[in-house]
């Protein structure tokens, strides 16, 4: 398959840094063939020795969209999408290459909601000190080694501690996980004399801080499943990330037993992540949602916000079928109630095939975190829209 063969394509750009500190940047096209799989392209990975301006970024995606002529096969009747991550040049480079529609990262848009609830001051405070134990650490054999003779003592697992990193989130969910795992270990170690005259600024945490340790695990577990579930799909689709979000808003919704720095964590989140995905750009990705098999009944919307949604994917799919008459040659008026031999009972297998998406064999992440939610439940709209575009695909 080659790039002129694919009716549509997207883009996606990664910006990197090597090990000699040279800042690259890759712009990678994928497409999907007939039988519904994906090939990727890498298109072009450039040096970038100008500032990270919007307008030199953009300068470098229309480059590479100029150079496999992509905006002439393309960009005049379908346009082309691009996914980057929220920084604000990059939104500044998709509007000077002219490329639409332009969609934020999800994983990068968790990782900045969960930075904003790190930044509260007693959970800034808190991973301070676990981070400056497991600094400690693993900057010291000696503490090493007695912490590996500890853990045996006191049968627990033998495992380093694990020091975050800024730019991922779970990184620093895991330190704390980790840290929780070796509490006892850890305080026996820094009893020792030898060792704790090496460690004058290290100390454990009391209870309280365990407590609040304990709480922010729990908060953000789902958020990390959240994280996975993009890893564990091999064909990752942006109708995910509405379901995703919803799920996210529900979990961090405040409750009475939350503590005061559970609910300053819940809020932040929640105020960051409001701002991702609204407007116009949040009916695009409901709509994509709605022709997700998985996720059809969209049951988080009401009915009205959910008809608004359906009708106008049907007049989207109407004026589809004017720009190809030729494809509804043979369909007569009022036979989208038996497409192709295929009747209401047969739909849901007849749009998974449709949608390039098999039933799973085992429990996916997605099942785990969404459970029945986004798959339960007929609508007679949809159905009806589903049919259409059986007939049409």
């Amino acid at each position: 398959m080659s790039l002129k063969q694919a009716e549509c394509i997207s883009i996606t750009t990664d910006g990197w840094t090597s090990r000699a500190t040279q800042s690259y940047v890759t712009i990678t096209a994928h497409a999907i063939t007939s039988e519904w799989e994906i090939k990727t392209f890498v298109l072009q990975t450039r040096v970038l020795f100008e500032s990270h301006t919007g307008h030199n970024i953009g300068e470098v995606l229309k480059s590479a969209v100029s150079e496999w002529e992509l905006d002439m096969i393309y960009n005049n009747h379908k346009g082309i999408a691009v996914v980057t991550d929220n920084a604000r040049n990059m939104g500044v480079a998709v509007k000077e290459a002219g490329l639409s529609p332009h969609l934020k990262c999800f994983a990068h848009t968790l990782n900045l909601a969960s930075q904003a609830g790190f930044k509260v001051n007693h959970v800034s405070h808190l991973l301070g000190r676990v981070r400056r134990v497991a600094a400690f650490f693993h900057s010291s054999s000696t503490a090493t080694a007695v912490l590996t003779s500890k853990q045996q003592m006191l049968n627990l697992s033998v495992h380093k501690l694990i020091m975050d990193v800024v730019t991922r989130w779970n990184s620093s969910l895991d330190m704390i996980k980790r840290y929780l795992e070796q509490q006892q270990a850890i305080a026996a170690v820094l009893l020792i004399s030898e060792v704790r005259s090496n460690a004058r600024e290290i100390n454990t945490l009391d209870a309280a801080d365990i407590a609040d340790a304990e709480d922010i695990v729990k908060l953000l577990t789902s958020l990390k499943k959240s994280t996975t579930v993009p890893c564990d799909k091999s064909r990752p689709t942006i109708s995910l990330i509405m379901p995703l979000k919803h799920m996210i808003q529900v979990s961090m919704a405040p409750c009475d037993v939350d503590s005061n720095t559970i609910s300053q964590m819940k809020a932040a989140i929640l105020n960051d992540l409001a701002d991702h995905y609204q407007g116009e750009q949040a009916e695009f990705l409901y709509e994509n949602s709605a022709l997700d098999p998985r996720f059809r009944a969209l049951p988080h919307l009401n009915n009205s916000k959910r008809d608004e949604i359906f009708n106008r994917l049907k007049l989207k799919e109407t004026q589809m079928q004017n720009q190809n008459p030729s494809e509804e040659e043979g369909a007569a008026p009022g036979s989208h109630e038996h497409v192709a031999g295929h009747s209401k009972t047969d739909l849901p297998q007849k749009a998974h095939a449709v949608g390039g998406v098999s039933p799973p064999s085992k429990k996916t992440a997605l099942e785990d975190l969404l459970g029945d939610s986004f798959s339960q439940g007929e609508h007679s709209t949809l159905l009806r829209l589903m049919q259409t575009l059986t007939c049409t695909a």
